[in-house]
């Protein structure tokens, strides 16, 4: 019985050593990713990328100045007919609007008056050569009739040019005709109107869209990190699932002193005519950097309790809930600056509820 109460402590250590072990044994194999949700999960491994960035900009779509005509009104006189409306696609040479004009008429008299004295002249010449052959008059009077000609020929020739450029047909109406092909941007005119040969406003802005700009506007503080050639991509309100995708061709030096900002210029292709003049766009600016971090998919970051962390999975019996310091987020990858290695594996879908799972 001594013997028996002498053994006693120790088998009570055995017995509670080998609790211990069990506890600890539970816990290792406690979390075990089933079948199923092993195949819910996504993973992907640490690699080591150059760092990226990007710098989000606000501005608008606008045509191209290259393909931008202003038609402005040459003759004054009333509106009687407008045959277009904003947004219409027009082809050059089309009759957007029909004026009456006392200078058109004015125009015309002109060339009939031109035409008149050309008649005159050439008749004036012919008598007087035929005066000069019967040796009644002298090579002076031939010379000057020749001269009245010349004169009478030019005025003609410039009348002609007038009708020609302001494609005139003649009476008193005057069509106003699309110089490009192109759409209808803005639009001043409106029916009845009088108008006026020295107006400022254009009547019609037209322009080409198959090629349009993204211009956007750098404030003071982000000058020093845009660079010609810089990748962009541009968004609109209107098409928010549309990315377009283009590259700074034009810093323009100077800065707006009301927005007290710099511009610059993406261009953009638009064969589908969806972005039109004066959207809003958002173009966000793509560059690198002269460094090298762990990336992971942004997926793959979880925040909590004020920290980041990123599930490593080794086996399903083995994951680890590691905190990392993040250098920075981007749409679809994160750079991590501390707390991961190379080849490591993290899971990019799914880890959400495995974390919730072990650290609740």
């Amino acid at each position: 019985m001594k013997t028996l109460l002498k053994f006693l402590p120790l088998i009570a250590l055995a017995a509670m050593t080998s609790c211990k072990h069990n506890e600890v044994t539970d816990d290792a194999v406690a979390f075990r990713m089933s079948d199923t949700m092993l195949s819910r999960c996504k993973f992907a491994d640490v690699k080591t990328e150059i760092v990226n960035n990007e710098l989000r900009l606000f501005g608008k779509i606008t045509a191209d100045n290259s393909k931008l005509a202003q038609v402005n009104p040459v003759v004054g006189g009333s509106v009687q007919q407008i045959n277009v409306e904003l947004g219409d696609y027009v082809r050059a040479g089309q009759i957007l609007a029909v004026i009456s004009s006392s200078e058109v008429a004015e125009f015309q008299k002109q060339k009939m008056d031109a035409m008149n004295d050309v008649a005159t002249a050439e008749k004036g010449l012919q008598v007087a050569r035929d005066l000069f052959q019967g040796k009644l008059n002298t090579e002076k009077d031939v010379a000057s009739a020749e001269r009245e000609l010349e004169k009478a020929k030019a005025e003609m020739n410039r009348m002609n040019e007038v009708y020609k450029i302001y494609h005139l047909k003649g009476g008193s109406i005057y069509n106003i005709l699309a110089p490009i092909s192109g759409f209808i941007v803005s639009k001043n005119i409106n029916q009845n109107e009088q108008l006026r040969a020295d107006m400022d406003t254009p009547l019609f802005s037209i322009a080409e869209i198959n090629e349009v700009w993204a211009l956007a506007n750098v404030t003071e503080s982000d000058i020093s990190k845009v660079q010609l050639g810089y990748n962009a991509d541009v968004k609109t309100l209107s098409f928010p699932d549309n990315v377009y995708h283009g590259k700074v061709d034009k810093i323009f030096n100077a800065i707006d002193p009301e927005t007290k900002s710099m511009k610059i210029r993406v261009k953009l292709p638009n064969e589908d005519f969806r972005l039109k003049p004066e959207m809003n766009a958002t173009v966000t600016l793509r560059f690198s950097e002269n460094r090298e971090l762990s990336t992971v998919p942004t997926s793959a970051v979880i925040f909590d309790k004020s920290k980041y962390w990123v599930m490593v999975f080794k086996d399903r019996n083995n994951i680890e809930t590691r905190q990392v310091e993040v250098y920075r987020q981007l749409d679809d990858v994160t750079y991590i600056s501390a707390g991961l290695k190379d080849d490591e594996k993290v899971i990019t879908q799914g880890g959400i509820l495995i974390y919730d799972a072990l650290n609740d």
